[in-house]
């Protein structure tokens, strides 16, 4: 029996499913939890979103996306769905300390079968089934292949796959990254003729900016943006009275390394700033020959895919944005 008819059959047995994802949501993680659920809906079984902390505000068109209830808003319920778990799915992170401290223990503590479906490098042995695929441009696109390599794909339509096409994209940096294969393509005109609008897709991403998004983006643009020529990296940096200033919202700051990495000749960017009593880095950058991961890893204690990462700091701001850019001649 493959893997993926192996889940198939633990759905189909299990009566109290419950699918977690990774801390800071990103498109992904929503899409990939999202398209799970819709499926799973439509084999007729129950399942509940359980997230360690709630998504961005410019993901909730989704349908179902107020469903998905999270340990910072709804501990109770989020303990009260684990106890009672009899399957639990583990998407698109690839150990257990990447849901937060609360929610790795009710994962750790559970008394049944969890299967992990993600395409991050270096999986933790934690799971009883795993999907681990990092060829694969995300794991939304591994949840498609569930549903097809399991004999499913009659379930596939606008409801599971808009939420599925949502992962892909937004992992994939637009279908930019080196992580696109012809699958990749191929998984997208399936999701297509069975329903995905995909223009939608695009118009609910790009067409729902506020002024303060706007103004914030603006002001790290004109006010905040580094640029090392000799190394060919940027730089962005905010501190937490400036996210405040623009009235930041959670996603606001999500593209502004992206942003920078657009620019001409520019091979790598990162995004830092001040939240949550911590500093936060997000590295993007352009080819295999520039790979962001092991400075993530090596130094942020992060990490992420070649050239999209994240990673994390407790010195100050200053300190950190120091600290990089004498990091960046021995990576760049």
């Amino acid at each position: 029996m493959s893997v993926y008819k192996h889940i198939l059959e633990e759905i189909k047995t299990a009566s109290h499913i419950v699918i977690t994802s990774h801390k800071s949501p990103d498109g992904d993680s929503i899409g990939s939890s999202l398209g799970l659920f819709q499926f799973i809906k439509k084999l007729g079984k129950t399942a509940y979103i359980c997230h360690p902390d709630p998504a961005p505000t410019f993901l909730e068109w989704l349908e179902d996306f107020g469903s998905i209830l999270t340990m910072q808003l709804n501990s109770d319920k989020v303990k009260g769905h684990f106890e009672e778990a009899d399957l639990i799915f583990c998407l698109d992170y690839n150990g257990p300390d990447r849901v937060g401290d609360e929610m790795q223990s009710l994962l750790e503590n559970a008394k049944c079968k969890r299967i992990m479906i993600d395409h991050h490098l270096d999986p933790v042995d934690f799971v009883d089934i795993a999907v681990s695929d990092p060829t694969s441009s995300s794991t939304a696109q591994l949840v498609y292949e569930l549903i097809e390599q399991s004999g499913c794909l009659k379930l596939l339509d606008e409801q599971v796959g808009m939420p599925l096409y949502l992962g892909i994209l937004t992992d994939t940096g637009s279908f930019r990254f080196s992580s696109v294969k012809p699958r990749t393509h191929e998984v997208l005109g399936k999701l297509i003729q069975h329903g995905v609008r995909h223009h939608l897709v695009h118009e609910h991403l790009n067409d729902n900016n506020t002024a303060s998004r706007l103004r914030l983006q603006g002001y790290a643009i004109s006010e905040k943006l580094e640029i090392l020529d000799e190394h060919q990296v940027a730089i962005i940096s905010m501190t937490a009275e400036e996210l405040k200033r623009f009235n930041y919202a959670k996603g606001d700051t999500d593209n502004l390394a992206n942003i920078a990495l657009s620019i001409k000749g520019i091979k790598a960017a990162v995004f830092v700033a001040e939240k949550d009593g911590k500093v936060k880095l997000s590295f993007r950058s352009k080819g295999e020959e520039n790979p962001v991961n092991v400075l993530a890893a090596e130094h942020f204690d992060g990490g992420g895919h070649a050239n999209a990462s994240g990673g994390v700091s407790f010195l100050s701001i200053d300190e950190t944005v120091q600290k990089l850019k004498s990091l960046v001649p021995s990576y760049f």
